[in-house]
C-alpha cells in the first residue's frame, strides 16, 4: 500500500500542469482571436506606391519585397480594374497590371465597405491597408498581392 500513496502525490502534479498549461493555451488562444485591430485611416502609411510600379517590384523578386513590404501599412494609388463584391459584407478591389495579369487586391475593413461600394471600374483611388505578401502562382504565373484590413485614403 505504500508505494500506491507516493504514485498519488505524482500523479496530482502532472494532471495539475497538464490543466494549467490548457488554461495558458486556451488563453492565449482567445487573446489571438479575440484581438481587434486599430482602423487603418487612424494608422500612417509606411510606404506610398504606384500601383503598377509596386506590382513589377514584386514580380521582379517577391521575396525581397515580401521582406520589405509585409505586415506594413501601404499606401497604393492606381487605377482600379476590378469591383468584386466577396459576399454581402465584404468588397475586394483590385489593381491589375495587364501586361503580366499580376494584380494587387485589397479586402476591405467592415466599417469601410460602405465606402469601397462606391468605387466603379476605372477609378483612380488611393487605398491604404495592411500587406499580407505576395505570392507566385506557378499554374496561372502571375504575382497575387493580398491586402487585409484596407480603407479608402481620405488624404489623397
Amino acid at each position: 500500500m505504500t508505494p500506491d500513496k507516493k504514485k498519488t502525490p505524482w500523479m496530482k502534479r502532472v494532471l495539475w500542469s497538464v490543466f494549467v498549461l490548457v488554461v495558458i493555451a486556451a488563453g492565449i488562444y482567445w487573446y489571438v482571436a479575440s484581438e481587434k485591430f486599430a482602423d487603418t485611416n487612424d494608422r500612417e502609411a509606411v510606404y506610398t506606391v504606384n500601383a503598377l510600379d509596386f506590382i513589377r517590384e514584386f514580380h521582379e523578386s517577391d521575396s525581397a519585397a515580401n521582406a520589405k513590404y509585409r505586415d506594413k501599412i501601404i499606401t497604393v494609388n492606381g487605377t482600379v480594374s476590378a469591383v468584386e463584391p466577396a459576399d454581402s459584407a465584404t468588397m475586394n478591389i483590385k489593381f491589375v497590371d495587364t501586361t503580366t495579369g499580376s494584380y494587387v487586391i485589397f479586402a476591405f475593413q467592415e466599417q469601410h465597405v460602405a465606402e469601397a461600394k462606391t468605387i466603379k471600374e476605372g477609378d483612380l483611388v488611393s487605398i491604404k491597408g495592411s500587406c499580407s505578401g505576395g505570392t507566385y502562382s506557378e499554374i496561372l504565373g502571375v504575382e497575387k498581392i493580398d491586402f487585409k484590413r484596407s480603407a479608402l485614403n481620405k488624404t489623397k
